[in-house]
């Protein structure tokens, strides 16, 4: 889904707006507003919560979160300029997780996305943080102003830590919980847990030179 990174949830939790002209909703509409219109249209669909009623209503928001995200790809591009790599990213995996979904009518295809970025997320990050590159620069577009080289080696050593919790969190919830649980801790527990890591990272950005409107970056 879209992160939950990169669009999925936790891939874009990680570009924080730097300034507050910056920070309007739109660009948090168009990462999470997909993954809740799949978790809407899962609710709105779902009757008894029977196994089969369970699954059709995952195929229906599966369709929905398809459509969705290429609309948030559309939107970002008009209103933006731009499409981010993570949005891009997350559009790809969403349709193509998604056509599985549907055509093989099982949910669990759209389960496994999440541990797929994530693993990605993390051996990009980690590769390039043990190649001292910091490649999540270049996946934010250098979202993060005024930030040094050793601060964006260790924002990108903790986030690809941070994603390798995630992706084994994701497969021990999807191996024990039911999909309408599981549906709920991503679409809450993990979006909560990504921005509290988020936020967690902005006092080591400020001692490497982060700005932020308001205040003054200190050594």
């Amino acid at each position: 889904m879209s992160e939950e990174m990169p669009q999925t949830a936790a891939a874009e939790a990680v570009a924080v707006p730097k300034k507050k002209s910056e920070g309007s909703l739109l660009p948090l509409l168009l990462d999470f507003g997909p993954l809740l219109v799949f978790f809407a249209v899962f609710k709105l669909t779902q009757s008894d919560g029977a196994a089969l009623a369970s699954t059709r209503a995952a195929i229906n928001g599966t369709l929905a979160f398809m459509l969705a995200i290429l609309v948030a790809v559309a939107v970002s591009k008009w209103r933006l300029g731009r499409v981010s790599p993570m949005l891009w990213l997350s559009a790809v995996l969403v349709v193509g997780f998604g056509a599985l979904t549907v055509y093989f009518n099982d949910e669990r295809f759209i389960q496994i996305k999440p541990t797929i970025i994530y693993s990605g997320f993390a051996a990009l990050l980690l590769g390039g943080w043990m190649m001292g590159k910091p490649l999540l620069r270049y996946l934010l577009q250098a979202a993060y102003d005024g930030l040094d080289e050793t601060g964006w080696l260790k924002l990108s050593r903790n986030w690809g830590l941070f994603f390798v919790v995630m992706a084994l969190i994701n497969e021990g919830l999807r191996q024990f919980l039911t999909f309408e649980t599981w549906l709920t801790v991503k679409v809450w527990g993990v979006t909560a847990l990504s921005f509290l890591f988020a936020m967690s990272q902005i006092p080591m950005l400020m001692k490497h030179g982060l700005a932020l409107e308001g205040a003054e970056a200190k050594d």
